[in-house]
């Protein structure tokens, strides 16, 4: 009791007045402090008689005070606390200088901060712990008031246009976990004391221009998982400290300026899945991945590389590894059996490709050695490498040959083996890489051909074979390459003239045939390839004018020069809108030079070596062209000249013709009994000898029947000859007076390949009505009352989709229809310009080309045939109006659809739809075709390299096929020269 007394008078004040006397507290917490104090003393003082459990409550009553004062004072701490958060976001905000997110619109008043986009608060405190704009495409710079935010742990501000330096205020964060600023335009240098904040797991600053070292600080912070500086201009040692993140499982470098080699303290890195390179990173057994492009690492690959059987990508393009000594090599990485992607472009590599290159994981899709010193020849076992789609070993030394074994690489999209010193011819077996998109073999000493077989890789893109000594003709097959967007084949010795499959190439934008031995025009087609944009054929034997190439309207450069070019620049040349650059210098170019367009602003250097050049702007200093007016009357002169030796010509040569045309009528004059049959033009038929032929008009005897009349067999009895009648319905008004003027104008014909006239009928039949009838050899010819021969074998039709029995055993071959089609055209060529009057047959169709025995085709049906009046009337053969136009709708012109007049040209349409369904045994009508496609389109779309897919399979019969072929055995049917003018005659069809 006495020590409890001395203890407590030692503890208390000597003057206690001023607890007594001082004022009364105000404060409920200064009432409950003083209240407690003054019950623990008298606890103290009286403790003889304090009951020990009234403490209790005691201790309860001042929880009460406790807790009241908690409700008032903590409310308004947390308050003032919560009102910095908000003021360090608006402090964020007055940074921002666009915003066209309105990711800001939120951010006010009326809103609790947080609920203001891309702000996330904490539900015990209320304060921000995650400030997320990324990707909002803000611009301005990242505030310093962000260090307010005291309980932030991630910040992501990535994808943005934050600019200037990451504010040093962020160090304050001692919260943060993660941090994301890439893809910025931040600069400067890498906070030091950023490693202040310790709990970091992710630190993500790549794609920025940061400068300067990687801080060594950066390994304090020890939570690091993931560290991302790459694409930044960073610049230095790589720091050793990095090896204390022994957390850390990614780790991106690449694209920056580090130099030296990698520590060996990464060895540490256990987690790293993404490391440096360090020959210690052996021990990285989960490692995947190793990328550090773009960087000055030095050195060599370790050779303990070879235990990281996981690797899956090793990238370390473009860095200065390498010492410059034959085993720089790696052959350890044969037991990388994971080994997908190995690149080791642009470094100091020396030595000789190593053989075990070939013994590499067979899952391997990407090998790239380009741009270093490798020697040696490529290994044909090159082969085993199955699943490689990018072989990629420019820029070397490289030896030897292309082996052949390289067709054997089918899944390859893209081979370079450009700027070696390989000889050799380019394998043929190279056909076999059909998923081919680029080849690039320019720059070698290749020589030899082009292999034909480049035609199967339908999906290339580009191709390089400049720079080799390459011989020989560019092949068809090449032209097939609808898809080719490039090609570059300058400086070789390739010959022959540019063939017009050129115009095939419809994708292509870059075309260089330079410095070759081409000759002959430029092709015309040049100007379907409608997607050029640079066209070089400078340098070759090309001779005469520049074709048309105004069709190119994205042409961007045109050099022409040192050919053997001749005429006037094309004026089209000046309406190019987008071309850059032209030289047309050194040819045999003649004429005035245009002044718009490119040549208003030329160099004379890209027309130099033209003589016969003049005019054009002052600064090309050509001469004036003050010789035109006198050329103009000598060009006039000249053709008035022509023209009257022209006319002087026929004039003799017409005289001639009728002089001897005279002695020849009168040689052969009729006698007087023969002259009455002339005037009737064929000898008269009657009714009941017609009706006797066919069997009074049996049905036994019907060959067809139609709209203008109906077809009949006959045979006269009297010297059996055999004939198709043909019964007029004279029901047409006018039908009579056709029937004669037809007659007068059909006595005239004569050629082997129309249907020849033999009699005419007009009389009445037994019951007094006027009758006409035609005879002709099996043709459905309305309106034209004449008799003609009969023939045996029907017509083109039922031969090229037989029904009948006799038909389906002997279908017709190719020569066969060849002869068809040369049959028909002498036809229309006698009807169009050498008979006395000019006819346009106007239904030019298979049922209309009738074969005799032996298969010579006949045209016949001339009833809707238009006769042409004299020339001297002012009319013109290629126009000639007629009413009610008629015909077959599939066989005639558009035009005629549209109210065109007829003309010969209606006739030669009708002749190409009929050469390509002779051709491909397709009629225009067949249900192939839909609305948006045509028997024309469907053919020209197959020329020239799919033509044997169209053809009627019954084309090679006999000799030429067997019942059973192929596409491929229709192409080892037929001979190169079948197949040339094949290709031709369809180019007709569709021209």
């Amino acid at each position: 009791m006495l020590k409890q007394y001395k203890f407590c008078n030692i503890r208390r004040p000597k003057d206690p007045s001023p607890l007594i006397d001082a004022p009364i507290p105000k404060t409920t917490f200064q009432r409950g402090i003083i209240f407690w104090f003054l019950i623990v003393c008298r606890r103290e003082i009286f403790a003889a008689s304090f009951n020990f459990h009234t403490f209790p409550a005691i201790h309860t009553v001042f929880l009460v005070f406790l807790f009241s004062f908690s409700l008032q004072h903590g409310a308004s701490a947390v308050f003032l606390v919560n009102e910095s958060d908000k003021l360090a976001l608006l402090g964020f905000k007055s940074q921002i200088t666009e915003d066209p997110s309105r990711v800001f619109v939120s951010w006010n008043d009326s809103v609790h901060f947080c609920q203001w986009t891309g702000v996330k608060c904490g539900l015990r405190h209320g304060r921000v712990i995650r400030l997320n704009l990324e990707g909002m495409r803000l611009a301005g710079m990242i505030s310093g008031h962000l260090g307010n935010l005291s309980f932030l742990n991630s910040l992501d501000h990535a994808e943005n246009a934050f600019h200037d330096k990451i504010p040093q205020q962020l160090i304050r964060l001692s919260r943060l976990q993660s941090l994301n600023l890439s893809f910025n335009y931040l600069t400067g240098e890498i906070p030091v004391n950023l490693s202040h904040c310790v709990k970091l797991k992710n630190l993500v600053l790549d794609h920025n221009t940061l400068v300067g070292q990687i801080p060594y600080q950066v390994g304090s912070l020890t939570k690091l998982v993931k560290l991302s500086l790459r694409n930044n201009n960073l610049t230095g040692l790589f720091p050793g400290s990095i090896g204390n993140l022994t957390s850390l499982e990614e780790l991106y470098l690449s694209y920056n300026n580090l130099e030296g080699q990698v520590p060996a303290s990464l060895a540490r890195l256990t987690k790293l899945r993404l490391p440096g390179l360090s020959s210690s990173l052996a021990n990285a057994s989960k490692l995947l991945e190793l990328d550090f492009p773009i960087n000055n690492f030095t050195g060599n690959i370790p050779k303990g590389f070879g235990n990281l059987r996981n690797l899956l990508w090793l990238n370390v393009w473009s860095n200065q590894l390498g010492h410059g000594k034959h085993d720089d090599l790696v052959n350890s990485l044969t037991n990388c059996s994971s080994l997908q992607m190995l690149h080791f472009g642009d470094n100091q590599f020396v030595g000789t490709l190593p053989q075990s290159t070939v013994n590499l994981s067979s899952q391997l899709q990407s090998l790239l050695f380009y741009g270093n010193r490798i020697s040696g020849s490529i290994p044909r076992e090159i082969s085993n490498l199955v699943n490689l789609n990018l072989l990629e070993m420019s820029n070397n030394n490289l030896t030897g040959s292309i082996p052949d074994s390289i067709g054997r690489l089918t899944n390859l999209g893209g081979l370079n083996f450009g700027n070696n010193l390989l000889t050799g011819v380019i394998p043929s077996s190279i056909g076999n890489l059909t998923k081919l998109v680029y080849l690039y073999f320019g720059l070698n000493r290749l020589e030899g051909n082009i292999p034909s077989t480049l035609g199967n890789c339908s999906q290339l893109l580009k191709l390089g074979i400049s720079e080799n000594s390459l011989t020989g003709t560019i092949p068809q097959q090449l032209f097939a390459l609808s898809s080719l967007t490039d090609i570059y084949a300058s400086y070789n010795s390739l010959s022959g003239p540019l063939p017009v499959y050129i115009g095939n190439w419809s994708h292509l934008t870059y075309l260089d045939f330079s410095h070759n031995n081409f000759s002959g025009m430029i092709p015309r087609t040049l100007g379907k390839c409608l997607a050029l944009r640079e066209i070089y054929l400078k340098g070759n034997s090309l001779q005469g004018t520049i074709p048309n190439l105004e069709d190119l309207p994205d042409l961007q450069s045109l050099d022409l020069s040192l050919n053997n070019l001749s005429g006037p620049i094309p004026h089209f040349i000046a309406n190019f809108t987008s071309l850059l650059y032209l030289n047309l210098s050194f040819n045999n170019l003649e004429g005035e030079v245009p002044v718009t367009g490119i040549f208003s602003n030329l160099s004379a250097d890209v027309l130099i070596g033209n003589s016969g050049l003049c005019g054009g702007i002052q600064e090309l200093h050509f001469q004036p062209c003050v010789y035109q007016k006198t050329r103009k009357k000598h060009v006039l002169s000249l053709k008035f000249i022509l023209a009257i030796v022209f006319a002087a010509s026929f004039s003799i040569l017409g005289l001639l013709v009728v002089f001897l045309c005279w002695r020849r009528n009168l040689n052969n004059q009729p006698a007087p009994e023969d002259r009455s049959k002339s005037a009737h033009f064929y000898p008269n038929i009657s009714y009941e000898e017609l009706r006797t032929a066919t069997g009074g008009f049996s049905s036994e005897n019907l060959i067809g029947s139609g709209s203008f009349g109906t077809v009949y067999k006959g045979t006269f009895a009297s010297d059996g000859m055999v004939v198709a009648v043909k019964v007029l319905k004279l029901q047409h008004e006018g039908a009579s007076k056709s029937f004669l003027a037809e007659c007068q104008a059909l006595r005239s014909l004569r050629h082997r390949n129309l249907v020849k006239v033999i009699s005419v009928c007009s009389s009445s039949d037994f019951k007094g009505n006027e009758f006409k009838a035609l005879g002709k050899t099996f043709s459905f010819i309305p309106n034209t009352p004449l008799v003609f021969q009969f023939m045996p074998k029907g017509n083109l039709d039922e031969w090229l989709r037989p029904e009948k029995e006799i038909h389906k055993k002997s279908s017709l071959t190719i020569l066969q229809r060849m002869n068809i089609i040369i049959d028909v055209a002498s036809a229309l060529h006698y009807l169009h310009h050498e008979c006395q009057t000019p006819m346009i047959h106007c239904d030019i169709k298979p049922q209309n080309i009738l074969l005799d025995e032996d298969l010579t085709a006949h045209l016949g049906d001339f009833g809707l045939v238009r006769l042409v009046p004299e020339f001297s009337n002012g009319s013109d053969l290629h126009q000639y109006s007629s009413l009610g136009v008629m015909g077959t709708i599939v066989y005639a012109a558009p035009e005629y659809g549209m109210g065109s007049k007829v003309s010969i040209v209606g006739d030669m349409y009708g002749f190409g739809i009929l050469i390509l369904e002779i051709f491909t045994g397709r009629r225009p009508t067949d249900t192939l075709f839909q609305a948006s496609s045509s028997l024309h389109h469907f053919v020209e779309t197959a020329l020239p390299e799919k033509v044997m897919e169209i053809l009627d399979k019954t084309t090679f019969h006999g000799e030429m096929m067997s019942k059973e072929t192929n596409g491929e055995e229709y192409r080892g049917s037929i001979k190169k020269e079948q197949m040339e003018c094949l290709v031709g005659v369809l180019e007709i069809g569709v021209a």
